[in-house]
């Protein structure tokens, strides 16, 4: 371990924040095995020795978008031979199979329908709640809020409530990408800043909503960019308190518009996940999500900052559209599985982490 990062494992030890200067030196360091060791402290100080996952279920309710991002598949314009739209018949048969196969939650983001009304969103989590009365639903993007709020010609706010009149229980964290202007000009130049992002979030927050927090890297980024992601990200945090868990995300290009990049490595992957858990001191969670990193890195993560894995996921659309070759979803047992294999004790947890205990059947 080098003289900087020395200094940055003893403020870590001993409980003090750590600034940008130190953040951005995480980034450009490759000793990836001391970088592990410092998140490692910090991992366990806020989780010992728990692995966290739930039993999910993705559902994106319409691929159809106007906003043609280069680093997405996922999203189509309703012309496209790939675009579809999901009857409502078809979510509540989705949501009684999750419901029955024990899931906690529901995972519900989609791109931005041009011909979708807000009644339309409020009628999809009614319907939800209709069939599966217990589940959580985590729902629509911030990106996918201020869409709304933009053709209702409403304040966030009162779309917010309507919505967690309808079901809506927590917001994900998607949609973040990269908060810098310099970036989102290059591949989201149509989708909401990173400012209203942020903007929305701490709405949300006010609200009592909880909600989650990401950054896609692996493409046109560099480090400071990702530092003053996750300064904005901290410093929200630091106000409200409203965040929940972090996700890296790592980019997937293989049928993107910027299918000439290369793909993350698994150094990139365990590099993003311990640094982020070294500087987001206020973070409760650090998820790695191993649909976009592979089981095996996801694995080797929880020993590098990681304290939750995800979940079942149960059908995954986003990533693989892009290319991703991992499993679209996990029975519990392999969860469990790859979670004692790394040494950390499974924990099933709900959308808010209360834990659940479930009786042998």
């Amino acid at each position: 371990m080098d003289a900087v990062l020395h200094s940055i494992f003893q403020k870590v030890q001993n409980a003090e924040r750590i600034d940008a200067a130190d953040c951005l030196a995480l980034f450009e360091s490759n000793d990836l095995l001391s970088l592990g060791r410092i998140a490692n402290v910090v991992r366990e100080r806020k989780n010992g020795n728990r692995a966290y996952y739930n039993i999910n279920r993705h559902i994106n309710y319409s691929n159809v978008c106007y906003v043609d991002c280069k680093f997405c598949e996922f999203g189509q314009p309703k012309s496209s031979a790939k675009a579809y739209e999901l009857s409502m018949e078809e979510m509540k048969r989705l949501g009684q199979e999750a419901a029955a196969q024990g899931a906690t939650e529901f995972h519900i983001v989609g791109g931005l329908h041009p011909d979708l009304k807000l009644d339309y969103y409020e009628n999809l989590l009614k319907t939800f709640k209709s069939v599966a009365p217990q589940v959580h639903l985590k729902a629509f993007t911030a990106v996918e809020i201020d869409y709304f709020a933009k053709i209702s010609r409403l304040e966030v706010e009162e779309v917010l409530q309507r919505l967690v009149a309808a079901g809506l229980g927590s917001m994900p964290g998607g949609g973040a990408e990269v908060l810098t202007e310099r970036v989102r000009k290059l591949v989201c130049i149509n989708k909401s800043s990173g400012q209203r992002w942020i903007d929305i979030h701490r709405i949300a927050h006010k609200m009592g909503l909880r909600s989650n927090a990401t950054l896609l890297y692996g493409h046109v980024e560099n480090s400071q960019d990702k530092v003053e992601h996750l300064q904005m990200l901290r410093d929200l945090q630091d106000e409200t308190k409203g965040f929940q868990t972090f996700i890296p995300l790592s980019f997937i290009p293989y049928d993107t518009q910027l299918a000439h990049l290369p793909p993350t490595t698994g150094l990139s992957d365990l590099k993003h996940i311990a640094v982020s858990r070294i500087f987001l001191d206020n973070f409760p969670h650090i998820k790695v999500y191993w649909i976009m990193t592979g089981i095996k890195i996801a694995q080797l993560a929880l020993n590098f900052g990681a304290d939750d894995i995800d979940g079942t996921v149960m059908q995954e659309r986003i990533v693989h559209m892009a290319g991703a070759q991992t499993p679209e979803g996990l029975h519990v047992e392999e969860l469990v599985r790859l979670v004692r294999e790394a040494g950390r004790e499974p924990t099933e947890r709900d959308t808010l982490y209360n834990l659940v205990s479930r009786s042998a059947a």
